[in-house]
């Protein structure tokens, strides 16, 4: 037990986990109710692609700045700010819900900022994890495999709170829950004793920074194979949590608590991709992991995509969230471990970029597309994707796993 949670022997890592627990459950009950409502209002695949959409977009645009933000100054300063903002858009959310006058260009314009909020933090938070366990590169994958742990136990237990808050009290609750687990992160920063300082450089341009973040991660070797194929994950996985109210609703007869049962479903087979994770003592082998996960979220969401009843559905929806999580946990150690201390923050901001920034893309396509031939043949299609992808990638996984053992060996 103290192998698999060695990370926690770090103090600030183990107040950023008691923390960050509670918060990524509220936000998990948050990104269903406004999922749900949305359909509610709207009865349109297309517009829950769109405020998906909406919220992701600014990872796009907004993401590099939080990598450069992250090198030049401190980030647990950073994320004291963007855990208190997006506190303050979970309580506008509740506040527009119990005053009655939510409309799908309120939840537009809301899930708009909470982007813009979530596009700086990511990156910021990612690279702040190999700070908080004192650049110990055995524990940041420990670290990393924990913090999607928190995650997807946050994704099995938030949908299951959310979709029986939706039916029973209404979503208003389910934005102010989430506003106050916020509050556990503000505290959890405030108690972390902080000793690292960024190095300070001459001050440039923030084109300059952006154009040297882009050049190491497009042109470095594995950095650049590797965001590639975040790049089509981030394009084709959206359609599940995009599409799932839809397929709850048309394909599988159901209701807000069943699109929780499937979300749910999603959290426990990515829990133990995570506990398999944080077993692991090195990142070697990792870039194998990536192939395996591709083709078992493609053949998943293509099986999925054929399911008629509840439970053959969410046994699918367990065994793509086994391959989404392996393969996102992975990329994520993988350019962790391989990037320079002074780069990481842009580094892991295209990886946000890639990631969440091809979401809102992915999106709006899969929401149109779906309103065009079905949810079910707009599944099965992104499934297909998934697979051809991972064909591709394994012609490269050889000039991976060689790089990621120079670089593991010269980090000693």
């Amino acid at each position: 037990m103290n192998t698999m949670f060695r990370a926690l022997r770090h103090h600030n890592f183990k107040l950023f986990v008691e923390g960050q627990s509670l918060s990524l459950i509220g936000t998990w009950i948050q990104r269903i109710a406004v999922n749900w409502l949305t359909y509610e209002l709207t009865g349109s695949m297309f517009w829950l692609g769109a405020v998906n959409f909406a919220g992701s977009i600014p990872f796009f645009f907004i993401a590099p700045l939080g990598g450069i933000m992250a090198d030049r100054w401190s980030k647990h300063k950073i994320l004291l700010i963007t855990q208190s903002l997006a506190l303050v858009q979970a309580l506008v959310f509740a506040g527009i819900y119990f005053a009655d006058i939510t409309r799908i260009w309120e939840i537009l314009i809301l899930n708009f900022i909470l982007g813009v909020i979530s596009a700086i933090d990511m990156p910021v938070r990612q690279s702040f994890v190999h700070e908080m366990v004192d650049n110990d590169k055995e524990d940041l994958s420990n670290a990393i495999a924990m913090n999607s742990t928190m995650v997807n136990t946050a994704r099995l237990v938030g949908p299951s709170i959310a979709g029986i808050l939706i039916a029973t009290a209404g979503e208003g609750w389910c934005f102010l829950l989430n506003s106050l687990s916020f509050v556990a992160v503000v505290i959890s920063l405030l108690k972390m004793k902080i000793t690292y300082v960024p190095k300070q450089k001459k001050k440039r341009r923030v084109v300059h920074e952006f154009m040297e973040g882009a050049k190491y991660s497009f042109t470095s070797i594995p950095v650049k194979y590797l965001l590639f194929m975040m790049i089509v994950m981030g394009l084709a996985s959206t359609a599940l949590p995009t599409l799932a109210p839809a397929f709850a609703e048309i394909c599988l007869n159901g209701n807000a608590e069943t699109y929780g049962f499937l979300i749910g479903a999603w959290g426990i087979g990515a829990l133990f991709s995570a506990v398999y994770l944080l077993n692991r003592r090195s990142v070697l082998g990792m870039e194998r992991l990536i192939a395996v996960a591709l083709v078992a979220f493609g053949v998943s969401v293509v099986a999925f995509s054929l399911s008629s009843k509840i439970i053959i559905a969410m046994i699918f929806m367990a065994t793509s969230g086994i391959g989404l999580l392996l393969n996102n946990a992975s990329t994520n150690t993988l350019l962790q471990t391989v990037s320079e201390n002074e780069i990481r923050g842009r580094v892991m901001s295209f990886y946000a970029m890639c990631n969440k920034g091809m979401s809102p893309i992915g999106a709006i396509i899969t929401g149109y597309i779906g309103d065009l031939i079905g949810v079910k043949y707009t599944l099965a299609i992104c499934g297909i994707v998934c697979i051809m992808s991972a064909i591709i990638y394994t012609t490269k996984m050889q000039v991976i796993k060689l790089h990621v053992i120079r670089k593991y060996r010269k980090k000693g």
